[in-house]
């Protein structure tokens, strides 16, 4: 998108095109499959804090990692040869900003079926699994909560959790309006939209959902703006 902005030659070429489309399949699959594993996370740290070192150990976060990676590029490389095995015989010009699956669908003179189906199971899968996730790791953690007997106590441990709550409501409520939303209500100016936000606007906030946590992070703000704020 940089390179389109400062440049007057908005082209991509067919192979560029793909590996667009590859690499971002993966990471907006890992995204998805990160934000239950944080969810999982936390109820490892807020339900059993004295065990949190050993149970989430760097070797297990290493194995999630690798978990998260790997179900992105199985779902990446099945979308991307699922997309790039049909035919293109009318226009070329794709009507987004980036390589995207519904407007290379658009574009296609072969029967998409196929394509929408996988999409619609594979991608429906993830989304439904990662959700699902981290509602069951939230139902965990607000029942581990309301264990603790201060009130100060329970709302650090809830305050803990608001970052990634944030996170998950932008992003996943993003993802579930552009690829499950009825056939009738598809727009492409709407979709070019709402592909900036989570393309770029999510990013952009991500940095701040979760500095603003960090103690170190606060003070420095503080000091910057010197103490005139309250954070």
């Amino acid at each position: 998108m940089l390179v389109g902005l400062v440049s007057r030659n908005n082209s991509i070429p067919f192979v560029g095109c793909a590996l667009q489309f590859f690499i971002f399949c993966i990471f907006t699959d890992a995204e998805c499959v990160l934000l239950a594993v944080m969810a999982f996370d936390r109820y490892k740290a807020i339900s059993n804090p004295l065990l949190y070192a050993a149970d989430m150990s760097r070797m297990m976060c290493y194995q999630l990692l690798a978990v998260v990676y790997l179900i992105g590029m199985v779902d990446a490389l099945t979308h991307t040869t699922l997309t790039f095995r049909l035919c293109f015989c009318g226009s070329r010009e794709i009507n987004h900003f980036f390589c995207d699956v519904p407007p290379l669908l658009l574009l296609s003179c072969s029967d998409t079926e196929v394509n929408e189906l996988v999409i619609f199971t594979l991608f429906g899968f993830i989304e439904l699994s990662t959700i699902s996730g981290v509602l069951v790791s939230y139902c965990y953690i607000i029942s581990s909560v309301l264990k603790i007997g201060s009130a100060e106590g329970r709302f650090k441990a809830f305050s803990t959790c608001t970052s990634h709550l944030t996170a998950v409501a932008i992003f996943q409520g993003t993802m579930l309006f552009m690829y499950f939303r009825p056939s009738s209500a598809y727009s492409l100016d709407q979709d070019k939209m709402t592909s900036l936000f989570y393309t770029l606007v999510i990013p952009m906030l991500n940095p701040l959902i979760y500095s603003l946590r960090n103690k170190d992070v606060k003070s420095s703000v503080k000091k910057y703006l010197g103490g005139r704020v309250s954070l």
